[in-house]
């Protein structure tokens, strides 16, 4: 598949950033950590071996903006192997690589609403038109402004239990506690570019467009990317238990295009004001246009990164956090009040001029590329490259 009628610019688009991602350089048969410096890509292996270890070390942005590299590749062919699909030069990864993918669900209102017709629908998506309008009346203007776990908040649970309509996405949407919860395995993510995975039994599913935290093993924040978390609809409205069924499957995460490492010019408070912009087209001729603003989130962002990393669970090599969505589909692609759904050859673009884009082509999980390159190879790929010894620091 070859992307790039689909997207203007891989790269952040408000100013280059300091930007951290990851090559895969089939001169050496395995990933390289790399940054952009002008036009060029520049491997930093030589200096940290992994992601992981770099967002850990005082001197990111010292390394990222001065260290010598091993090689350099001209930006734009970069781009163009990534985009056009070419696995034999040297192309895009997902830029984590040992961080731990953790997920932060229904911390919007308008999402939370949707789990709960999901919930209600026992994953039959022709029930959410009825579901919707009826749930919207009594809980749409409730939600509005709560903040969770609030006395505000606590109220509106008393009147909602007492309507007989309160759920478990409601508590952790407007409760003391946010649902966080493991997206998919160590070194499975993939990258802009790469096709992303649905099961092929699923009926009803959607990407789910997300800001994406990366966190050291000290619970940091130290940068932002984006993230799709593949969501099979269907399955967790049949119930909450099936949710790693739900989102962990083969190429249901990714995550790109690079990581942008906080500085003077970008931090924390600049990801609060930011709108994510999700296009999908599909292969029938089907749009869908959409955002997500960051600025509606329920909970800080600081919030959600205490419930994931504390003293009751450390993450040694750091972790990356999907921080959740506004978005919701609704929009009728076939019978009126189907609702949405992916089908195959769905192109899915999700942008934002500070972190750039991230772009995917829908397939069934069942075929798309198998998920080959673990832990055990990365090490050993590392070790014959003679990268494991002693860092400079």
């Amino acid at each position: 598949m070859d992307y790039r009628r689909h997207v203007r610019t891989v790269l952040p688009e408000a100013g280059p950033g300091t930007l951290l991602g990851r090559v895969f350089d089939p001169e050496e048969r395995g990933p390289s950590v790399v940054t952009v410096r002008g036009d060029r890509v520049v491997d930093l292996t030589a200096v940290a071996s992994t992601t992981s270890e770099l967002l850990d070390r005082p001197d990111v942005l010292a390394v990222l903006r001065d260290a010598e590299g091993r090689k350099e590749w001209p930006l734009q062919e970069v781009l163009d192997a990534t985009l056009s699909g070419d696995a034999s030069s040297p192309h895009l990864l997902a830029p984590i690589d040992l961080q731990v993918i953790k997920a932060a669900g229904v911390t919007f209102a308008k999402s939370m609403i949707e789990r709960v017709i999901e919930e209600r629908a026992k994953g039959d998506a022709t029930k959410a038109l009825e579901l919707r309008s009826r749930i919207d009346t009594v809980l749409g203007g409730a939600l509005r402004g709560v903040k969770p776990g609030s006395p505000e908040a606590e109220e509106v649970k008393r009147i909602l239990l007492a309507e007989g309509l309160w759920s478990q996405y409601l508590e952790v949407g407007i409760g003391p506690d946010p649902e966080i919860f493991t997206k998919a395995p160590v070194l499975s993510a993939v990258g802009t570019g790469q096709p992303i995975g649905v099961l092929e039994r699923s009926t009803w599913n959607n990407p789910e467009p997300e800001v994406v935290l990366a966190v050291t093993s000290d619970g940091r924040p130290v940068g932002a990317t984006l993230g799709n978390d593949v969501n099979l609809r269907d399955f967790e409205g049949r119930s909450a238990l099936l949710l790693t069924e739900a989102k962990d499957n083969n190429a249901s995460c990714a995550i790109g295009p690079f990581i942008r490492v906080f500085d003077a010019e970008f931090g924390i408070d600049d990801v609060r004001r930011l709108t994510v912009s999700l296009h999908v087209d599909g292969p029938e001729g089907f749009t869908l246009r959409d955002s997500s603003s960051m600025s509606e989130m329920s909970r800080e962002l600081e919030e959600l990164v205490s419930h994931a990393w504390g003293s009751h669970h450390r993450y040694p090599d750091g972790f990356v956090l999907f921080t959740g969505t506004l978005f919701a589909p609704t929009q009728d692609r076939d019978e009126p009040g189907s609702g949405f759904t992916h089908r195959t050859g769905d192109i899915v673009t999700i942008s934002t001029p500070a972190l750039g884009t991230l772009v995917n082509e829908v397939m069934s999980a069942e075929a798309a590329p198998d998920w080959r390159f673990g832990i055990r190879e990365l090490i050993a790929n590392l070790a014959g490259r003679g990268l494991l010894g002693d860092a400079p620091r």
